[in-house]
């Protein structure tokens, strides 16, 4: 049934920043500005919590040409800004929920569009249930973003595809790096993830006819090993001088610990997700005290969230499709509910968009099936290579002045006045 209720939108953007992220607000805003029931389109600064402190911009006005919605389109990270608020349930705060129900009242807010991770899915699914609860004609659709790929049902999320390329081309310039030197040595590339290793895997793209690397692949769905990984760079050492070692953040041991915590300090956000970091260069020590080599550890760490230089066509793409379709859905009158890609075929890549109740995939994982990590638990298969290998083709035409990637001016995540185009 088509959804005739005139209105307002209103559009967050919550989690981690990927370079796809402000594609999906692109589509959005492309699609609200050609339908007729949507009035005025409104941004959240700063998520949710933005909103609840009144931190609103106008983006009709802002985006109304199509050479600035492009420019968005090419812009990293997230033009609204973020946050990592985790509402509260409507029994522990209900005094939020009518906060936020009485300002959308006042907008006018008949659409919300909420594109994030894990997290931000709750959000949507707790908003969605409160307005089912008091009645309140609105459509909330959540719009999936993160460079982990661990929603489940989708096939994979916005904003992966880019991440994974960046990981592939950094490994492969790393390995031009370290063949150079005719001595041993092992360089260890630490890579986010905290519970799935999808972006980790993604490293196997990086082999070429000339070179093997990475030589082995960490992910946190096989317990790690320290005697197997010791093992395993002594009897590569005895055939290959340069060994490169991709890991995830995340890796734990038999007992379920992460590795990275063993050797540093881990803080807990607020949704109780530790803030990992240090696997890298514990494993350097580590190799560095049993082996007689050169060893290097490396930390992508937010690197590989935001390189529009390094990005995904096929991505971007995606991305900016998914936010179209969140608005076509709103219009057939679905609410509570993310948007998914579903792939069709691998060669030809096809796909198709659709939904699911959000229910099924707030605070959920989607982790590497584990027939896709070799049975030495070093190492993926083809079927990941065929899985990946589509989500990285295409190169994306970005804006440059001065030598320099010219992106959408972000002043007004730090002031209170700015032009967004100077």
């Amino acid at each position: 049934m088509m959804n005739t209720n005139k209105g307002n939108c209103l559009i967050g953007q919550s989690g981690g920043p990927t370079v796809a992220i402000n594609a999906s607000l692109c589509g959005v805003i492309e699609e609200a500005l050609q339908d007729p029931n949507i009035q005025t389109i409104y941004g959240m600064v700063n998520g949710i919590e933005g909103f609840l402190e009144k931190n609103i911009l106008n983006l009709s006005d802002l985006f109304q040409e199509k050479e600035k919605r492009q420019f968005l389109k090419t812009t990293p990270a997230m033009y609204l800004g973020s946050c990592r608020y985790k509402l509260p349930s409507f029994e522990e705060n209900p005094k939020v929920y009518e906060e936020i129900f009485k300002d959308f009242q006042e907008m006018n807010i008949r659409y919300f569009f909420y594109i994030g991770g894990n997290d931000s899915m709750d959000t949507v699914w707790k908003l969605s249930q409160y307005a089912k609860k008091v009645s309140y004609p609105i459509q909330i659709i959540g719009i999936p973003k993160t460079i982990d790929n661990d929603l489940p049902y989708t096939d994979h999320t916005p904003g992966f595809g880019s991440a994974a390329k960046y990981v592939a081309t950094s490994l492969l310039e790393i390995a031009h790096d370290s063949y150079i030197y005719d001595l041993p040595s092992v360089t260890i590339v630490e890579i986010m993830g905290r519970n799935a290793g999808w972006l980790t895997a993604a490293s196997v793209l990086a082999r070429t006819s000339y070179h093997n690397g990475p030589d082995f692949i960490y992910l946190p769905e096989v317990p790690f090993v320290t005697y197997e990984f010791l093992k395993d760079l002594r009897e590569l050492q005895k055939v290959k001088k340069n060994i490169i070692v991709a890991v995830s953040e995340g890796i734990k041991n038999p007992e379920g610990n992460y590795i990275a915590s063993q050797s540093v300090a881990t803080h807990i956000d607020g949704f109780g997700h530790a803030q990992l970091s240090g696997v890298g260069k514990a494993l350097e020590y580590m190799v560095q005290t049993a082996l007689s080599c050169k060893v290097r550890s490396i930390e992508l760490s937010v690197l590989q969230r935001s390189a529009m230089h390094n990005a995904s066509r096929t991505d971007l793409d995606e991305a900016q499709r998914i936010g179209q379709e969140a608005v076509k859905a709103a219009q057939k009158g679905i609410t509570g509910h993310m948007m998914v890609l579903t792939r069709e075929s691998n060669n030809p890549y096809t796909l198709s968009v659709s939904t699911v109740p959000v229910e099924q995939v707030a605070n959920q994982e989607k982790k590497v099936p584990r027939e896709w990590i070799n049975p030495a638990g070093n190492d993926v298969t083809q079927e990941m290579v065929d899985y990946l290998q589509p989500l990285i083709i295409g190169e994306v035409p970005v804006t440059y002045q001065d030598g320099l990637p010219k992106y959408c001016n972000i002043s007004h995540l730090t002031q209170a006045s700015f032009d967004p185009f100077l």
